[in-house]
């Protein structure tokens, strides 16, 4: 293959009105794109508007030394057929700008590293902006550090909570939702958990949910 044809491969040619509002430079900001009466259908807008960071959620596990389980990136399950057994790979990704901008996304391929990627591809399509406020009526400041307001969300069998937190406080949270915070733009905030919190995919998934009923609530209150 020759270099002129790789690079025309990686022309990318939008197929919706917001890519081509996107590519025509109508549209320079990733808030004003997820503020457009249209969804995001294609990963390249975002891949136009804005730097992503990615956390991989340790969603799999393999038996470890001594009992207990090592986390892994993916959950790998196998089907036994006529031609031989077959495996599938089952991975779950984090995106977020550190401002205010996040999303989720899960992926599955016969291969560990497709599988990230497909689940990439999948939260920068599942994109939500992440309304932030002082987390204190004490702080006379005025900082977007916590969230304006305690929400909840929930998915399967566990519910998490997120409550306000005065600046300072830090995340006080589990793994999954401190590493969601920091994506998020997020400085302090406190956060409870109910359920099989063991199944991280259902902890991110609630605590998404949450998140996203922030924006919700300010919708409902223009």
């Amino acid at each position: 293959m020759t270099e002129q044809q790789t690079e025309e491969e990686e022309i990318w040619n939008p197929k919706t009105k917001l890519g081509k509002m996107v590519a025509r430079e109508q549209i320079t900001g990733i808030v004003e794109a997820l503020d457009h009466d249209r969804e995001i259908m294609e990963p390249e807008i975002v891949d136009q508007l804005v730097d992503l960071d990615e956390e991989v959620v340790l969603i799999g596990g393999t038996p470890g030394k001594g009992g207990g389980k090592s986390r892994t990136v993916s959950k790998r399950t196998v089907r036994m057929h006529k031609s031989g057994a077959r495996y599938n790979s089952k991975a779950m990704s984090i995106l977020g700008d550190r401002n205010n901008v996040i999303g989720i996304g899960m992926g599955e391929s016969d291969d560990t590293r497709a599988a990230i990627e497909d689940a990439s591809r999948n939260a920068k399509l599942n994109l939500i902006k992440v309304q932030r406020g002082n987390g204190s009526w004490e702080d006379t400041e005025s900082t977007d550090n916590s969230i304006p307001f305690k929400v909840t969300g929930k998915s399967g069998s566990v519910e998490v909570e997120l409550k306000p937190a005065p600046k300072g406080t830090g995340l006080a949270a589990g793994e999954a939702i401190t590493k969601m915070c920091e994506l998020a733009g997020i400085e302090d905030i406190w956060a409870s958990t109910r359920g099989t919190t063991r199944t991280r995919e259902n902890v991110v998934k609630a605590a998404f949910k949450a998140m996203k009923k922030l924006n919700e609530y300010k919708r409902s209150r223009e």
